[in-house]
């Protein structure tokens, strides 16, 4: 029954989409295959006359009407005018913090249910909503102590929503791959997989709090952006309190024209912020769209919205890092060796094959700005090498790669002449020079210690039970032969030697894969 009724939901989607206009606009029905074309044409006769002329604007439109999780990916693609028409993405520019508010009243009576007290006994005043966006909206606020906050509410019934508009991604990617075989390596049920768990948490706004002061950590060790100070004395699962700041939201346009912001250092804070955190703390803010971005009165680069974080293993970390410094160094064998170790590629290609690939994609934008590069073709180029070398998309990374692309689209505008390849060789020579110099050599030592420790404490543990199976063994209380096989004493002896060897043998494997 659930399957039916997403289903259904399924069909609203694809009739409110065409209703906007936004399934296959007619903009861009000369740049789609026949097929799409002709589904574009059937699409529109069901579309509503009178629609916005922004093809980004009806795609807006829709996806506040289908719901959260449709906002997430408007969101996702606004950033991104260097791939998309500008035309298109300044239309969906407004999904970053200007969706359709709830009202104060219902604000209020959310506050009054998460506390269980009247709002007045917390708050001296509470204005009406000051942006909102597609999981929840901001308030600002006084507290009794006369400290201005921002009070940050939960939409009401988004747990339900995003839940169902869950299920329909779901779907979409059930239904992706079955009737187009080539995008399983592309994992699209694993992506929404993904995407599920993070929305999770980002529904517990106490778990919002928590990111927030985790990042704050690394943002007072870096000095390359700032978090507002959380109020926990108010932290709760649907409401939560926090530094009011005062500044210009990215999604602006007035930050791309005041003369006293210097837009060229703020780009530069943004990719650095972003990579600093994923390559040396392992952990970043994993929705860094402009919406969520502010420059303070003091020029300074703030982060909002916590709820989507990021993070990465130690091996994943120095992965990341080694690729992007063997394409800074312009060594595509290494980049192609790095991964073939972490098992990315097939071990049917070749690394001299991977790294040739490699090559076509890095020299043509080696040291080029960004007005020079088309990042759709290079995206494009990538995805045929992908299909070409059966790689997979790895889970794992999918916040990462999402992020950085929503990173560099902030960067892009707020730059058009900015230069990803220099922005990024500090952090990533930093990170080298940790991680493959005397720092992460002796890091890696004393793991391999610690390592050994666990090891040799498991040892006499595994020869008691070595010693147990073959007593039990000779004494007859177990059969290990098979039927007929002589169980002569040599051959007892040789074969309870072989039990201990492999017995070993399995906790030497255990051991090397740092299980134990």
């Amino acid at each position: 029954m659930k399957t039916l009724i997403t289903f259904f939901r399924l069909l609203k989607t694809a009739f409110v989409l065409a209703r906007h206009d936004a399934l296959i606009p007619a903009e861009y029905a000369g740049q789609v295959p026949f097929m799409a074309r002709l589904v574009g044409f059937v699409s529109r006769l069901f579309a509503v006359r009178d629609r916005a002329k922004n093809p980004g604007e009806r795609f807006a439109n829709a996806l506040e009407k289908l719901g959260p999780a449709y906002i997430k990916v408007g969101q996702i693609l606004a950033t991104r005018s260097d791939m998309l028409d500008p035309e298109f993405t300044k239309g969906l520019s407004r999904l970053k913090d200007q969706v359709p508010a709830f009202s104060r009243d219902k604000a209020i009576e959310r506050i009054e249910k998460e506390y269980g007290k009247p709002w007045q006994e917390m708050f001296t005043s509470l204005s009406e909503p000051i942006a909102a966006a597609s999981v929840a909206q901001v308030h600002k606020a006084k507290l009794k102590d006369g400290v201005t906050v921002a009070v940050k509410i939960l939409r009401p019934n988004i747990h339900t929503r995003m839940a169902k508009d869950i299920d329909v991604l779901r779907m979409v990617a059930g239904l992706a791959e079955f009737f187009v075989p080539a995008s399983r390596r592309l994992g699209p049920k694993m992506f929404v997989e993904t995407a599920a768990r993070a929305v999770t948490l980002e529904l517990d706004l106490r778990l919002e709090a928590a990111a927030a002061s985790e990042l704050g950590e690394a943002a007072e060790d870096t000095g390359l952006f700032r978090v507002p100070a959380i109020h926990w004395a108010y932290s709760a699962k649907n409401v939560m309190v926090l530094e009011w700041i005062d500044g210009t939201a990215f999604s602006s346009d007035a930050l791309l024209t005041d003369p006293n912001i210097d837009r060229k250092a703020l780009a530069v804070k943004v990719i650095q912020s972003f990579l600093t955190c994923a390559f040396d703390y392992g952990v970043f803010h994993a929705d860094m769209h402009e919406g969520n971005l502010v420059v303070d009165k003091d020029g300074e680069l703030v982060l909002l919205d916590f709820g989507i974080l990021g993070r990465l293993s130690e091996a994943e970390q120095r992965f990341h890092a080694e690729i992007m410094y063997g394409f800074l160094m312009r060594d595509y064998t290494r980049i192609a060796e790095i991964h073939f170790e972490a098992g990315y590629v097939p071990a049917h290609h070749t690394v001299e094959d991977f790294a040739s690939a490699l090559r076509a994609v890095g020299e043509p934008i080696f040291g080029k700005t960004s007005d020079q590069v088309s990042m759709a073709k290079v995206l494009l180029q990538l995805f045929e090498i992908t299909d070409i070398f059966d790689m997979k998309m790895q889970p794992q990374l999918i916040m990462l790669q999402k992020t950085m692309m929503q990173a560099e689209g902030v960067a892009r505008r707020l730059d058009p002449e900015f230069d990803m390849w220099e922005t990024s060789r500090p952090v990533v020579e930093a990170s080298m020079r940790r991680e493959l110099g005397p720092e992460g050599r002796i890091n890696d030592f004393l793991a391999d210690l610690r390592r050994a420790q666990k090891t040799l404490k498991a040892m006499p543990e595994a020869a008691d039970n070595v010693a147990a199976l073959a007593k039990a063994w000779a004494a007859g209380e177990i059969d290990l032969a098979k039927p007929g096989q002589n169980t002569k004493p040599r051959t007892l002896r040789r074969n309870i030697a072989l039990v201990a060897l492999g017995a070993l043998t399995t906790l030497a494997g255990v051991w090397a894969a740092g299980q134990i």
